[in-house]
């Protein structure tokens, strides 16, 4: 595309996502692409945020501590103030992802012990041969 414009079709192609993901960014007002006509044009800055926004989902930020990070864009001194922001909620979520597979792990080892359990039980079970109908109603044929 001329002037490093992308089209929504060539962006869905190069990010692996639906227009409607770039309409709701956009709708979000996360991504402003140039407009002509009915025509969206996607830019080399909308292309690094859609970047920095896909990366930021796939971590589990929030969409609004995706727009703090992205607001604190200022070339001018080098993005620190961005990247001490992403910094701290990088931090944060690690910090919720680490106590998140801690439970898990501890999940899983109870939800084994259960599956395990239920086995034997069953196991047990069929290894009990089955009683006869007489024996069942208590009808054995022994007269004592």
């Amino acid at each position: 595309m001329t002037d490093g414009l992308m089209t929504i079709r060539e962006m869905c192609d190069s990010f692996n996502v639906t227009p409607r993901t770039l309409r709701f960014y956009e709708d979000r007002e996360l991504i402003s692409p140039e407009r002509r006509g009915q025509h969206r044009l996607y830019n080399r800055s909308d292309r690094a945020r859609l970047t920095l926004i896909l990366r930021g989902k796939r971590f589990g930020f929030s969409l609004e501590q995706i727009r703090q990070i992205l607001e604190l864009y200022d070339p001018s001194e080098r993005n620190y103030r961005q990247t001490q922001q992403a910094l701290a909620t990088a931090r944060e979520r690690l910090s919720d992802m680490e106590r998140q597979y801690t439970e898990l792990g501890a999940a899983i080892i109870e939800l084994r012990a259960q599956i395990l359990g239920a086995e034997a039980e069953i196991d047990a079970e069929e290894a009990v041969p089955p009683a006869s109908p007489a024996q069942a109603s208590g009808m054995t044929g022994d007269s004592r």
